[in-house]
């Protein structure tokens, strides 16, 4: 493109890891292709950017100016996108999510309605407008001017004053107060102190650090940069999972584009203070999610937390002073420079201040990250901003935190989402995972999935979340298969309150949280499974039976699918299903034109 040419349109492309593995090359090939056809290279910017949050519309296309967003793009239906909007200029409806959508001060997007209109982005607010891999394009939205005004204007201490006053708390999930417990940092006398970006994302269903760094690394970076003049350190780690590779490649791209323009490395524009930063993978050990086990799999040892006190900011990695924040922490850190503390302080609630991201997953029709303001409620944020249930399905339940947090019921749904709210009602925030859950689910086989995920995680380093997690997960699997009885509820609620009170580290203390929950909000259904063998949704297999009824023809359909050979018969005949080799598949029910075959 000729660059000497300003372009009268944009064409910003989703490039995260969903978008791409759906079918983002192939469209970005197909845009090309049109625009040469057309003859407008000139006329046309092409912006590979990363995710802008709604997933379940992805690939996503935006087209400026207008900010036009395209959803479920295909390469068939991109081509006669640009020829009308860009070539006849027509926006095309039947492809069209939202329109005129303005940034306001450039954090955040403003509408009447539907997704993003009842959202406010600080810590997404560039996710889905720039290239992540431009340092140009973090500058345009006048990145890295925090880290100029804080070595400028402030004195290190000046700058954890303003994180403290912001009431900005640590998004990981334990919702500790960041700039006390930088300040707890910067008071150490030692010769070396660090700082962690923990990005060692483990909640099944959890992308919200995922996307945050392939969609801005550079804010991430930047946070971290002004953490550590204001705690005196020399050196960062970002620990991510190898499982985030285009994470990964584009956290090294933005580190050396930061180098090469002196915002890393020695004299950090043109000042005394230097640092720099380095990634590290981990193996996806969901335990490594604990600072400490973090800190241990850093060292080398094997990552299994510790005790505390003495916690990392006064003797962390390798025993020096270090300050251990979340990916959505450090992004929220420029802002906050930027803007001011009281202006961070205004948004939230009177002890959760700011915004949250979540990553909404489910029985929802809008799929993807959410950032809004705490206090929204969980209504607002299912129903509101994410469309409600698909194909007139009702609520039940919503699973909050992950395998760490709880379910809340539809009679939850006017909690305000904060660290208080959550904590009266026996949950945690978590780092953000929320689960849409819809009538037709099981509670008591939802609570062994997440029990399954954090037994199997389980250090083993402390015998409650060792041995504690593995005979409540023997009773899971006894209620859920048939073979419960009466006593295992109030087993399951003894193991768990013991877990909770005694394991070493804030992941096995919370193991037991959807066990619990479940049984507190949907005893009745464990009940049912245990006395009465029954699972009224049908979601375990073992307890459902299939039976052939009188409306059968004997067309025998249901003989040749069957997978054991247990449904027998002569043709034209009823026939019959040994219960002995039916292994619960379905196949039969689902195949019968006459319904023949009743499942209860």
């Amino acid at each position: 493109m000729d660059h000497s040419v300003t372009p009268q349109y944009k064409i910003i492309l989703c490039w995260g890891s969903s978008c791409q593995k759906l079918s983002s090359k192939s469209i970005l090939d197909r845009i090309h292709q049109k625009i040469d056809e057309l003859k407008m290279g000139n006329n046309v910017d092409i912006i590979l950017s990363g995710c802008l949050g709604m997933c379940s519309k992805g690939p996503i296309l935006i087209i400026n100016p207008g900010y036009y967003i395209y959803g479920k793009i295909t390469p068939e239906i991109v081509g006669e996108i640009i020829e009308k909007h860009i070539n006849q200029n027509k926006a095309t409806a039947a492809y069209l999510i939202e329109e005129d959508h303005l940034f306001n001060r450039f954090y955040r997007i403003f509408g009447d309605v539907k997704f993003y209109g009842r959202q406010m982005r600080i810590a997404l607010r560039n996710c889905g407008i720039i290239d992540p891999e431009s340092i140009d394009d973090y500058l345009s939205v006048r990145g890295y001017e925090s880290l100029a005004k804080s070595l400028a204007l402030f004195t290190p201490n000046q700058v954890i004053n303003e994180i403290k006053a912001s009431g900005l708390r640590g998004r990981g999930g334990a919702g500790f107060p960041t700039g006390y417990k930088w300040e707890l940092t910067a008071q150490e006398k030692s010769s070396e102190k660090f700082i962690i970006c923990n990005a060692d994302e483990g909640d099944p269903g959890a992308f919200m650090d995922r996307n945050a760094i392939e969609s801005d690394p550079h804010t991430i970076i930047e946070g971290m940069i002004i953490g550590a003049y204001a705690v005196g350190a020399q050196n960062g780690i970002i620990y991510t999972r190898a499982e985030y590779p285009l994470a990964i490649d584009r956290l090294h791209i933005a580190i050396n584009q930061a180098k090469e323009h002196g915002f890393l490395g020695n004299n950090i524009l043109g000042t005394n203070f230097s640092f720099n930063i380095e990634i590290r993978q981990g193996a996806g050990a969901f335990i490594c999610g604990e600072e400490t086990a973090l800190i241990h799999s850093l060292e080398g040892k094997r990552g299994v937390p510790r005790t505390r006190p003495p916690y990392p900011a006064t003797k962390g990695l390798f025993n020096k002073p270090t300050v251990v924040n979340n990916v959505e922490t450090w992004a929220n850190i420029p802002v906050i420079i930027q803007e001011g503390a009281a202006w961070f302080s205004s948004i939230g609630t009177k002890n959760s201040k700011g915004t949250k991201v979540f990553a909404v997953a489910g029985s929802v029709i809008n799929t993807g990250l959410v950032e809004v303001p705490m206090g929204t409620t969980l209504k607002e944020i299912i129903f509101d901003i994410c469309g409600g249930l698909p194909d007139n399905k009702t609520l039940k339940a919503v699973q909050i935190g992950g395998p760490s947090g709880g379910c809340l019921t539809k009679d939850h749904l006017d909690i305000q989402v904060d660290y208080e709210s959550f904590a009266e009602i026996g949950t945690i925030m978590g780092s953000g995972g929320m689960i849409v859950i819809d009538n037709k689910s099981c509670m008591v086989k939802l609570a062994r999935f997440f029990l399954e995920f954090s037994q199997s995680q389980s250090c083993g380093k402390c015998t409650p979340c060792r041995e504690g997690t593995k005979r409540m997960l023997e009773i899971l699997e006894r209620i859920t298969t048939g073979n419960g009885k009466p006593e295992d509820i109030q087993k399951l609620l003894r193991l768990g309150n013991t877990i909770k009170k005694t394991a070493l580290c804030g992941l096995g203390k919370s193991a037991p949280n959807p066990v619990i929950s479940t049984i507190t909000h949907f005893r009745n259904e464990y009940e049912e499974h245990i006395n009465e063998k029954k699972c009224a949704t049908n979601d375990c297999s073992a307890l459902i039976v299939y039976e052939i009824n009188d409306a059968c023809t004997g067309c025998s359909a249901c003989i040749r699918i069957c997978p054991t050979k247990a449904i027998s018969g002569i043709k034209k005949n009823k026939h019959q299903i040994n219960q002995n080799l039916c292994i619960k598949c379905g196949d039969c029910f689902d195949i019968c034109a006459f319904k023949g075959i009743t499942r209860r």
